[in-house]
């Protein structure tokens, strides 16, 4: 068994709904699933697009990598995620952000994430539902998520505790 983080986020049509409905197809392959308060963000490159709400799912499990790519790209497909522009406006973005100890540099899934560590909006829900949790390398989520807020600012990512998306019961 491997400790499996997934980022989450959309910022078109109902945010909520689809990252409610990425939990829903993917914690049922993950063990001890659990899942972060939601984060809204600015987007980050691309064009201009509206703000991002962001969550982390993590959980274990026995799945191979590609395996939990395909569960992934899913959930995404099930939320009609489409992808014309880079870094555009989403329905559904589901990333793999680490699977165990895991790293790879095949192009169709690099492992870990490799921008995760430098992100606010992956690294600061990450830290909130896995204190615990560190980079293949070592690197912990929770400093790496402080060294990020202080670049990006207090103000960058913004907890929603109004909104509160539930792993169903296995």
């Amino acid at each position: 068994m491997s400790l499996v983080a997934f980022g989450l986020g959309a910022n078109l049509g109902d945010r909520v709904a689809a990252l409610q409905g990425a939990v829903d197809i993917l914690s049922p392959h993950l063990r001890n699933a659990r899942v972060s308060a939601i984060y809204e963000t600015a987007p980050i490159g691309g064009p201009e697009q509206p703000d991002y709400a962001n969550a982390v799912l993590v959980g274990e499990s026995d799945a191979s990598p590609l395996d939990l790519l395909s569960l992934a790209q899913e959930a995404e497909s099930a939320w009609h995620r489409t992808r014309e522009v880079r870094w555009g406006a989403r329905t559904l973005d589901v990333d793999i952000l680490c699977v165990g100890d895991t790293v790879s540099t095949d192009p169709m899934l690099t492992l870990p994430h490799p921008r995760a560590h430098e992100r606010a909006f992956v690294l600061v829900p990450w830290a909130e539902v896995d204190p615990e949790a560190a980079l293949p390398d070592g690197r912990r989520v929770a400093g790496l998520a402080d060294a990020a807020m202080a670049l990006a600012g207090a103000e960058s990512v913004r907890i929603r505790g109004d909104i509160t998306l539930l792993v169903p019961a296995p």
